[in-house]
């Protein structure tokens, strides 16, 4: 299959760099996309002088920090417009480790939405303070027992879309970010009956920048699942 990774960065001068060699080197048939929200840091620019010596590597220069959920928006409606067959998406800091990209795509080929699960075969996080794992972890479950999705790891990010999926997806009707946009792809990729596998990946909590969590991200994932249900519910899921 035609693959591309999806990564969006704010801020990520210490990290992209690195992950862009590591990612050319060791898969030479996939390219790579970053979206990024015009970080002050010069991320772009570090990105833009990759793009000069090869033309795997895109980029979306975005106006200002617009958020993670609509960052994939933007990548996704790239891979469909170019012609891809399924997409990656993981974060630019290293807690995705890049290897486990080859047991993605060879399970793309049997399924429509992988997911990296830091919960099944255990809890599988390296370095994070206890008070962000029972956060993460009670809220998959919330997330689990309101919406009624089989998915242990519903707001994790490093994941594998078929384009199929992402076209039967209204990608114009997602705005959510954060926790919530990882549970709002999920949830509309299970409705609508495609194939979902977890596979064990181990977390690694980042070394360089700053997290991006926030109250607010929390706050909307809350309220994201009683809507997803609503809507499910009511027949108005898109």
């Amino acid at each position: 299959m035609k693959a591309i990774v999806i990564i969006p960065t704010y801020n990520e001068i210490n990290n992209i760099r690195k992950l862009i060699l590591v990612l050319l080197e060791s898969y030479p048939s996939i390219d790579i996309l970053i979206v990024d929200d015009n970080s002050p840091d010069g991320t772009a620019n570090a990105v833009d002088e990759l793009i000069k010596n090869n033309s795997r590597v895109k980029i979306i220069n975005r106006i200002g920090k617009m958020g993670l959920g609509t960052a994939y928006v933007a990548g996704f409606k790239y891979m469909l417009a170019n012609g891809y067959d399924c997409a990656v998406q993981m974060d630019a800091d290293f807690s995705h480790d890049p290897k486990e990209i080859k047991r993605f795509l060879e399970e793309v080929n049997d399924h429509d939405l992988i997911i990296g699960s830091r919960y099944i075969d255990g809890v599988r996080v390296i370095n994070w303070p206890i008070r962000r794992l029972l956060l993460s972890y009670f809220a998959n479950l919330y997330s689990r027992i309101i919406t009624g999705m089989p998915v242990k790891d519903g707001t994790g990010g490093f994941k594998c879309f078929r384009r199929k999926v992402l076209e039967a997806i209204d990608l114009d009707a997602i705005h959510s970010n954060g926790y919530s946009f990882q549970i709002e792809m999920n949830f509309k990729a299970w409705k609508k009956g495609f194939k979902l596998i977890e596979i064990p990946i181990t977390f690694v909590d980042r070394v360089h920048g700053t997290s991006k969590m926030s109250k607010k991200i929390v706050r909307e994932a809350v309220v994201m699942v009683w809507k997803l249900r609503l809507k499910s519910i009511f027949g108005t899921l898109n």
